[in-house]
């Protein structure tokens, strides 16, 4: 079926999805207000949120299974969007998952904390449809307000409201470049939609046009702070400590990866004949953000400082494959985003299972002798550690993520080189401290004084051992996933030629 977007009904029927999860968000919020604050009510609500997510998800599957398409429009309807909104649905079922156990022991009750995750999932998947910078504007607002609100939900600790405060300042500052960016894209092209951009710089020779580029500019530096890449990454190691531990699980990649979606299709759909413009921003950004991330990340001893600069590290590693901007780079952005957001579920469910209240016992140093005390818990760590290094075997689907990343690197029609040795190099110094959480769980004495972590909850255990599962069948058997984002790369990958459009050639690097 082909959706004809200019009418409201079919434009409704196209945002099906979507607007499934938002009206039963938004039930789940009457329902969630209506008694009293309770454990016992927020998990209701909670596994309410699990089943409306499923059903979500049994829906973009079907849209998927029937291969609807659209006429160009506000929004795109193809299998990028899909699988995107696959991941991102995940993302927030684990999320859920693990808030039902977390805020049992942290003494959240308000039932609304789910509901906030499903409509700042509403958002994101606004994200991955949008064609049209309106649309982006509206995605990212409906998803960064309710999530200003998850980072700080916990009263009861400074830190939250610390890193509350600061994403909001930061998160608002970086919301008005890409609107300004928007309005002057707009005067200079006269268009917000994604199509209409690029023809319109085609048509009026719009390359050099400075107000375009100070506007492709704006929107670059906007996206930047959405995604935490280097130099605009400093909100997100106060924001990511301070945030209960499953909604930095939720930012570190249900966020990330929406605010990803949404640049590779605006660069690859409205910004193609500007390759030689915004490629060498990218370029740097990802090349600055690689090293960033994983040289400060050896310094951290907070087990969520450190899994927050690691997040930022994989951003450099996402952009490499932005930057590429064929159809082999999407594919490789799809199936990086797919293991990035399940070892980095995994990884947080850790944290949550050995959390205390309070969450005082956030050091590397407190995992020391896990192994002795709890051996499956320092397993899965284990895996999901080698997962985000890329180790081959152990690592399971994370080595075949930054596989097909270089790959897509080195196959396009200008092999980025350089590029592809900093990504290997960085990976290498990701080690030292990828191995060091390895190494105190498996090797350091643990302290006679320490206290035995409690059992896990039954939800955080799900996510941490399906999350386990799935890296390792996929990393034995990753083709399925392999095909099914080769297939849902975006067409307009292919209209990357090998020259700009002033018939200059790019140089490699």
């Amino acid at each position: 079926m082909n959706f004809d977007l200019s009418m409201p009904a079919q434009l409704s029927s196209a945002l099906g999805p979507d607007l499934l999860l938002m009206g039963g968000a938004m039930l789940l919020l009457v329902w969630a207000g209506w008694r009293r604050e309770s454990d016992e009510h927020q998990r209701s609500v909670g596994i309410l949120s699990i089943a409306l997510c499923i059903f979500t998800m049994v829906a973009v599957g079907y849209y998927a299974y029937k291969g609807y398409t659209a006429s160009v429009g506000v929004i795109a309807v193809d299998n990028f969007r899909w699988i995107t909104d696959e991941i991102l649905l995940i993302a927030t079922i684990g999320t859920i998952a693990m808030s039902l156990d977390y805020n049992r022991r942290e003494g959240i009750t308000p039932g609304e904390t789910h509901v906030l995750l499903l409509l700042a999932t509403s958002g994101m998947m606004i994200l991955a449809a949008a064609r049209d910078l309106i649309i982006v504007f509206l995605g990212i607002e409906l998803m960064s307000i309710a999530v200003y609100v998850l980072v700080g939900i916990n009263r009861r600790t400074e830190r939250s409201a610390e890193g509350a405060i600061k994403y909001f300042l930061l998160g608002a500052f970086s919301t008005a470049f890409l609107l300004y960016g928007t309005a002057l894209v707009y005067g200079a092209t006269g268009a917000t939609n994604f199509v209409e951009i690029r023809d319109h710089i085609v048509r009026f020779n719009l390359e050099r046009n400075g107000l375009l580029l100070v506007g492709l500019g704006m929107l670059l530096v906007g996206f930047g702070f959405k995604v935490a890449a280097a130099p605009f990454h400093m909100w997100a190691p106060d924001a990511y400590e301070g945030a209960p531990t499953p909604v930095t699980a939720y930012m570190a990649a249900a966020v990330k990866g929406a605010a990803f979606a949404a640049l590779f299709r605006l660069w690859l759909e409205a910004f193609p004949t500007l390759l030689t413009t915004w490629h060498q921003a990218v370029w740097w950004l990802a090349a600055i953000t690689m090293i960033v991330g994983n040289v400060v990340a050896l310094a951290q001893r907070n087990i969520k400082r450190l899994l927050a600069y690691s997040s930022i590290a994989h951003a450099g590693y996402i952009l490499v494959a932005v930057e590429v901007g064929t159809s082999l780079g999407s594919s490789a952005f799809l199936f990086y985003l797919f293991a990035y957001t399940i070892a980095t579920l995994g990884a947080f469910g850790i944290v949550v299972a050995l959390g205390r209240s309070g969450e005082d016992n956030m050091n590397v140093e407190d995992y020391a002798g896990l192994w002795s005390v709890r051996p499956g818990l320092a397993v899965a760590m284990a895996v999901f550690m080698l997962a985000l290094l890329g180790f081959p075997i152990f690592g399971g689907i994370g080595f075949f993520a930054k596989w097909y990343v270089l790959q897509a690197a080195m196959q396009s029609a200008f092999p980025q080189t350089r590029l592809a040795i900093i990504l290997v190099v960085t990976s290498v110094v990701s080690a030292g401290y990828y191995l060091y959480v390895v190494m105190v769980m498996f090797m350091k004495p643990r302290a006679d004084t320490a206290r035995l972590p409690e059992r896990a909850g039954g939800w955080t255990r799900a996510v941490v051992w399906g999350s386990v599962a799935i890296i390792l069948i996929f990393g034995l058997f990753p083709d399925a996933i392999v095909s099914f984002t080769q297939r849902s790369a975006p067409v307009v990958g292919k209209q990357f030629a090998p020259q700009a459009s002033n018939g200059v050639a790019l140089t490699p690097r």
